[in-house]
């Protein structure tokens, strides 16, 4: 198995057996910076891991299946860290979303890369 297949394959595992929590939905404000909307369902994935501290963040499209599509892997400067966002059952449309959202950031930005 190629490494980038075996990544993938890991990564939809990894959301087949988790619970994804919704906890800023579509159209919710962020909570530290208001004028952040959310363009997409946004949560974690319950009881993992990542380099924050926190659970997996995924983004949850409207395709209304836990397919994984994408990630996009982030780089703050005021929290000073990178991560990755899973993208699950996002269309094409909602992933060029995401990727402009997460390009419009002064102090963050983000790269989707499509499986």
């Amino acid at each position: 198995m190629q490494i980038n297949e075996k990544f993938w394959k890991y990564m939809q595992r990894l959301v087949d057996e988790s619970e994804i929590v919704i906890d800023r939905p579509k159209g919710s404000r962020h909570p530290k910076f208001p004028e952040t909307i959310y363009i997409i369902d946004y949560g974690y994935l319950k009881n993992t891991s990542s380099a924050d501290s926190m659970d997996i963040d995924v983004y949850v499209g409207s395709a209304g299946n836990r397919e994984v599509v994408a990630v996009a892997v982030t780089v703050d400067f005021v929290k000073r860290d990178s991560e990755i966002k899973i993208l699950v059952g996002c269309t094409d449309e909602e992933v060029e979303k995401i990727q402009i959202q997460l390009g419009s950031y002064e102090t963050a930005v983000g790269l989707v890369i499509k499986k």
